[in-house]
C-alpha cells in the first residue's frame, strides 16, 4: 500500500478495489485473536473486499465468499495464519439475534471481522478497530477510522 492509513477520524481515499484490498493485507500483519474489525458502509462500498485482503494475506487461498447467507464464514488455522470469523450482519432484524451467533465466546481466540456492525445496535463492540467506507467524489471509497485505545499503537501515527 502506497499511503498509509487515515490517524483516527481523519478520511483517507482508496482510489479502487485494489486499495481497498491492500488495506485488508495491511491489516492483516497488525490483528491479534480478540481483535474486532467492524465495517460499516452501503452496499457495494468495498466492506467485502477489505475482507478479502485480510484473509488473502492471512494465508486463504482463493476468494472469500461474503458470508451475506451464511452470516458467519469461519476461517482457522492451517486455511489461514490465525482463526477469523468473517460476519456479515446485514440480515439480522433484532441484535437479540447477534447472542445465538456466539461471536463472544468465540472472539478469544479469533479476529472478528464484522459488516454492517449497525445491526448489532450502538456500541456493541466499543473496542473495535471501527472502519466507514463511503463513496469518493470522483470515484474510489473514503475510509474513516474509530481507533480504540488497544489499537492506538498499532495504527499508524
Amino acid at each position: 500500500m502506497d499511503a498509509i492509513p487515515p490517524h483516527a477520524g481523519e478520511e483517507f481515499v482508496l482510489p479502487d478495489a485494489e486499495a481497498t484490498e491492500a488495506l485488508g493485507a495491511w491489516l492483516a500483519a497488525l490483528v491479534r485473536p480478540g481483535d474486532v474489525i467492524t465495517l460499516q458502509g452501503e452496499l457495494g462500498a468495498g466492506k467485502t473486499s477489505l475482507a478479502r485482503g485480510l484473509l488473502a494475506a492471512l494465508g486463504l487461498a482463493g476468494e472469500a465468499p461474503s458470508p451475506s447467507f451464511a452470516i458467519v464464514q469461519p476461517y482457522a488455522p492451517p486455511e489461514v495464519r490465525l482463526p477469523v470469523l468473517h460476519v456479515d450482519l446485514y440480515r439480522i432484524d433484532d441484535p437479540r439475534e447477534i447472542e445465538e451467533l456466539g461471536l463472544d465466546e468465540a472472539r478469544g481466540d479469533s479476529v472478528l471481522v464484522v459488516e454492517w456492525p449497525e445491526r448489532a445496535g450502538e456500541g456493541y463492540w466499543p473496542d473495535a478497530l471501527a472502519l466507514t467506507i463511503a463513496a469518493a467524489a470522483g470515484g474510489g471509497r473514503r475510509l474513516t477510522a474509530r481507533v480504540p485505545e488497544g489499537w492506538s499503537a498499532r495504527w499508524p501515527i
